[in-house]
């Protein structure tokens, strides 16, 4: 019989010690797992929170097993390197945080033993992930336990996977699935495996340590998304008493360039947000509980599809998506920033990933890659990598397409987005640059030109704080107001255009981003729909229940927004209900009827009750009537937004500097010169395979919109540091005209 026993208690954590050894003679912190050591540090703005190696010791027993058993260690997330110690023997290295590996422990196993994993979350030059917009937590932050199997049983050893694959055909027409089952099984030459599954029982023999087997359903349930996500259990035993099991979905599902996403046989268009896993004060040590509250939120919003940003999840998340119907783009994390030194550790992490994963219905595609042009030239190296990449998926996987998630300056021309099957954008046009419309045109821009290509949208948000407030919101303020004007005006792009195969809003949640110190709240991208620890769903948040959820329900806008100068103001309503009654201090001020959004502008003076109602469902806010602004509705910081990757040292705001706009620096002679120069010096060390912007307007816009920092962060690998600063000193020399006008608003 395989047995699984848990080592989630008795701990000792220990901070420092300079090897194994000494580790385990320390002291310590007692700790249960999950455990992670910097959750509060790296939620706190300081861009220094805690990395390095810590250290987790633990006594084991040795479990009570039958004779000629093997006993495994199975972690199932280690931040970022894992290196484990057995009675002081070193026995694996695990390079990467976000994935299952195990060993063997069975010749070192003694009566009493000593477990001392060694975490280190680093920085390296070859393990990703190493540059991103989140915290890089560390720690033994997933389920550690002991696997006790017979000598004859299923793999263990092949890259963490459940050692079962199942590989569902659905036949539309005829209503039938036709699923291969393959087992891997160690030591089990020419045994013979049983399979079960809706009711049948096959038998194969094993040969070369593999088996497998062919069963037809008929009258199949599929697995329908949302509307039904039916799951089928697959069982393979073996005759030493080894027995695993794993659910699975049938189900079809294509892409079509020109009319979006189908499962099975339908129209199905994938709108949905992303989601980090962490959480505040947690970080990425999440429960069970936590991670089933987290479903619970998606279900409210109505979303059908989650892209699992930006790396591998917990596998009881995915779980929780095949049993709640959603459709989930999975990736690894290679992010931002291409290391010729890391391809073979992306690569490893992206044969975990499908290996650990295969069998959720829930994936409909394998990420290759985020962002990866943030930081660097479309270099040969990086294309030869995306197409091994590319081309190991669908080795491992023949039944789902791979996608990319691009940065927004990445030209559409370019060679990278040859190599996916399926292509989506980052696009932050209303936020950290120029106007929403344009993030419509230049997706209509691309699919005019690229038609035979499958796109999406992968990234689009703004951030905002609950507590700043704004009758009259604009970009960069940092606003729920703005949040939800901004997603109004999103959503009326993608829903005019149903091509777009899938949509994620960033983000679900806020999350850790110890780079930050921006919008009230350091240490935190704040493009949630919802806060860090889950308690205030903005406002935009019900803006999406109201377009995707089939749950009625009102909403009234702004109920953080009490104090109130003007003396007409916009109650904002958001519902699926097709009519609204407004409600105010006692007395019907108005009905309306319409879709999603109910606009009433109602006169103030003093307090006021509102309530909004569609038969039984209400919501209710107060208001008061105040002279002057209330000054804790507004963001003291900066007012222009930047970019994660754009930040770097303060400038003088008198003169130019590499953080201005190319088009306000074209604008004046001398800076237009500099430009000319720091162009010249980007060009001339990118190595970059196809053409430019040059020939693509809209994306010239875009880059009259884009720093130089931004530029150069492109090119930060090659152009010297110091020749950065000579230019960022030559901008200096120059003052600008006036003072205190934004352009390009």
């Amino acid at each position: 019989m395989r047995e699984r026993i848990s080592l989630m208690d008795d701990w000792r954590f220990v901070e420092k010690a300079a090897n194994a050894q000494q580790a385990s003679q320390a002291n310590g912190e007692s700790v249960c797992l999950p455990h992670t050591w910097n959750a509060r540090d790296g939620q706190d703005g300081g861009n220094d929170y805690a990395r390095g190696t810590r250290w987790y010791v633990r006594c084991v027993t040795a479990p009570d097993c039958p004779a000629n058993s093997e006993i495994w260690l199975e972690c199932t997330g280690a931040a970022m390197t894992a290196e484990v110690f057995w009675n002081g023997k070193k026995l694996t290295r695990h390079e990467g945080g976000y994935s299952t590996f195990r060993v063997e422990l069975t010749p070192y196993m003694e009566p009493k033993n000593l477990l001392v994993i060694a975490v280190d979350n680093n920085t390296s030059d070859r393990i990703y992930p190493q540059k991103a917009d989140f915290t890089f937590y560390g720690g033994l932050y997933r389920e550690v336990s002991l696997i006790c199997v017979p000598a004859t049983h299923f793999s263990l050893d092949r890259n963490g996977g459940p050692g079962l694959r199942l590989t569902p055909t659905v036949d539309l027409d005829d209503h039938t699935a036709t699923v291969t089952a393959e087992t891997w099984v160690t030591s089990g030459e020419g045994q013979t495996v049983t399979f079960s599954l809706a009711g049948q029982t096959q038998y194969a023999q094993v040969a070369g340590g593999y088996a497998s087997s062919v069963f037809t359903i008929p009258h199949v349930r599929l697995w329908d998304g949302l509307d039904d996500p039916y799951l089928y259990t697959a069982t393979a035993s073996l005759a030493s008493g080894d027995v695993i099991a794993e659910r699975f979905g049938c189900r079809t599902f294509d892409i079509d360039p020109q009319k979006g996403f189908y499962l099975n046989g339908r129209p199905y268009p994938l709108r949905g947000v992303s989601r980090h896993q962490d959480r505040k004060d947690v970080g990425n040590a999440l429960t069970p509980a936590m991670m089933r509250e987290d479903m619970s939120i998606i279900r409210e919003l109505g979303a059908n599809t989650l892209r699992l940003a930006h790396y591998q999840h917990a596998q009881e998340f995915y779980d929780l998506c095949d049993e709640n119907g959603l459709l989930v783009w999975a990736e690894i994390p290679y992010i931002s920033q291409h290391m010729p030194d890391g391809n073979e550790n992306i690569r490893q992490q992206m044969r975990e990933l499908v290996e650990q994963n295969y069998n959720h219905p829930c994936i409909c595609c394998w990420g290759l890659s985020n962002e990866i042009t943030a930081s660097g030239a479309v270099s040969e190296d990086l294309l030869a990598n995306h197409r091994t990449l590319n081309e190991l998926c669908h080795t491992l996987d023949s039944t789902r397409p791979t996608a990319m998630a691009n940065v927004f300056m990445l030209e559409p021309d370019s060679p990278l987005l040859e190599i996916p099957d399926l292509n989506s954008y980052n696009l932050y046009y209303g936020w950290y640059l120029g106007e929403c419309a344009e993030a419509g045109q230049f997706l209509d821009d691309y699919h005019a030109k690229y038609p035979q290509r499958c796109l999406g949208l992968s990234e689009y948000g703004a951030d905002a704080n609950p507590r700043y407030q704004s009758a009259a919101p604009r970009r960069g303020d940092y606003t729920e107001s703005y949040q939800a004007l901004y997603h109004e005006q999103m959503l009326d792009i993608i829903e005019a255009r149903p091509w777009l195969w899938a949509t994620h809003a960033w983000n679900l949640f806020d999350f850790a981003a110890d780079g930050r110190d921006e919008g009230g709240k350091p240490g935190e991208n704040q493009k949630g729909l919802v806060t860090f620890d889950r308690l205030i769903k903005k406002d935009a948040f019900y803006l999406y229940k109201a377009h995707w959820s089939k749950e009625p329900f009102v909403h009234i806008c702004g109920s953080r927004y009490v104090n109130r100068t003007e003396d007409t103001t916009e109650i904002k309503v958001y519902s699926n209900q097709p009519e609204i009654v407004l409600i105010v201090d006692g007395k019907v001020f108005a009905r309306q009827k319409g879709r999603y959004i109910f606009r009433f502008y109602v006169p103030i003076c003093g307090e006021h009750h509102i309530a909004a109602r569609a038969g039984t469902l209400s919501s209710v806010i107060y208001l008061r009537k105040v002279k002057r602004p209330d000054p804790t509705y507004q963001y003291a910081g900066a007012s222009k937004v930047v970019n994660w990757f754009d930040k770097d040292d303060k400038y003088d705001p008198a003169c130019y500097s590499l953080t201005d706009t190319i088009g306000d620096l074209m604008r004046e002679p001398r800076a237009a010169a500099i430009v000319q120069k720091v162009i010249g010096a980007a060009a001339s060390t990118r190595g970059e395979v196809g053409s430019t912007a040059a020939v693509n307007p809209n994306l010239q816009r875009m880059l009259m919109r884009q720093t130089l920092q931004s530029i150069l962060s492109h090119v930060s690998d090659k152009v010297p540091k110091a020749q950065i600063q000579t230019f960022n000193r030559e901008l200096q020399a120059i003052k600008k005209p006036y003072l205190g006008k934004e352009n390009d608003e």
